[in-house]
């Protein structure tokens, strides 16, 4: 099997933080979110990976994954020039593909579980596609699947972002397909948003008597496509350091219970970190800093005199000030200084941001 993920895009509702980067590299954890979906891929046996770019700042995407031998896969580049939808960006892999059985999945979404059992259930199988399914609380805002009651394991119809869902049940950003799915795509016309829907797409692929399965996920799965996602998907993850089913972390990282330390990072002793949180390398903790719960903090960070909870700082950041923020992102580069104001803040600063209170 090979493996495609989508990595274009153009982020606008994660604005300012994806004016110089495609979102999909915006860190959860201190890991780029698209680098979960090539781990889960890589960890179930797939190493040939096509990676879609859009116009989205590629070269950045080509600087961090190269040729994918640092990952242990091997990487093509596949260009859409414009986003025309999910549907317009799997069929430009058919060369790619060729008549391999193959999973796409979106760059943006991270999954608790792996896709091991799926990948094996699809590879044995006689499916032409299979999905996953999710159930969510706002299924207006997702593709749909609406289950046939009347023929067990049967799905009736999917749906691209129904007014009145008829389930909850969202179908999720990975998929399962063969070869089929490119003569059906040569016969979509694009939705009521100009783009060619993967909706569309599998629900035509069905009505013309061709097999699709569905697994309704066990555990969590996150499409960040907000802030406040990418947040909560920061929080989910670090809820794994420590267990069993903890997610992949640097080898020369070191760990206590629930807190992950990067090397060279040093932590004064007067300040004080409540877990779960996750360190970068050769960063400067202290003096009198409080961080954590569910903090993520990227390489090269500097922090003195200031309280941080429920928040991502990207590398190279520098906060030297008495304030207490939360629910916050500050991109790579950012400084904040000079505060004398005690009251929580709230921060979403784009990349290289300066802010002085």
């Amino acid at each position: 099997m090979k493996g495609i993920i989508l990595h274009g895009g153009h982020g606008t509702r994660l604005r300012p933080l994806t004016h110089t980067g495609p979102k999909q590299l915006l860190p959860i954890a201190n890991k780029p979110m698209s680098q979960y979906a090539l781990e889960d891929l890589k960890i179930s046996g797939i190493t040939e990976i096509g990676i879609i770019i859009g116009d989205v700042y590629p070269e950045k995407v080509k600087e961090y994954y190269g040729t994918g031998e640092k990952f242990g896969v091997k990487i093509t580049y596949i260009y859409q020039d414009t986003p025309k939808g999910i549907s317009h960006a799997i069929r430009l892999c058919k060369d790619f593909i060729d008549d391999d059985k193959f999973v796409v999945y979106l760059g943006d979404n991270v999954l608790r579980k792996n896709l091991i059992d799926y990948t094996k259930k699809f590879q044995t199988s006689d499916s032409d596609a299979m999905i996953l399914l999710c159930e969510v609380d706002e299924p207006q805002r997702f593709g749909i699947a609406e289950l046939d009651k009347n023929k067990h394991g049967k799905i009736k119809k999917i749906m691209e972002k129904p007014k009145n869902p008829p389930s909850n049940l969202a179908v999720i950003g990975i998929y399962f397909l063969t070869s089929k799915i490119f003569d059906i795509i040569d016969n979509l016309k694009p939705s009521w948003r100009g783009e060619l829907e993967i909706t569309d797409a599998l629900d035509m692929l069905m009505n013309q008597g061709n097999k699709i399965e569905y697994n309704t996920v066990t555990g969590w799965w996150k499409d960040t496509g907000t802030p406040e996602d990418i947040i909560h998907a920061n929080k989910l993850v670090l809820d794994s350091i420590g267990t069993e089913n903890q997610f992949l972390i640097d080898t020369d990282t070191e760990i206590k219970d629930n807190i992950v330390i990067g090397k060279g990072t040093e932590i004064s002793r007067d300040s004080f970190i409540t877990g779960p949180v996750i360190i970068g390398k050769n960063c400067k903790i202290g003096p009198s800093v409080r961080i954590g719960p569910y903090v993520s903090i990227g390489d090269n960070c500097k922090l003195q005199q200031c309280e941080i909870q429920d928040s991502i700082i990207m590398a190279d950041c520098t906060v030297n000030a008495k304030v207490d923020f939360s629910c916050s992102i500050i991109a790579h580069g950012s400084e904040i200084e000079d505060s004398n104001i005690p009251k929580k803040h709230q921060f979403l600063l784009g990349e290289r941001s300066q802010l002085k209170l």
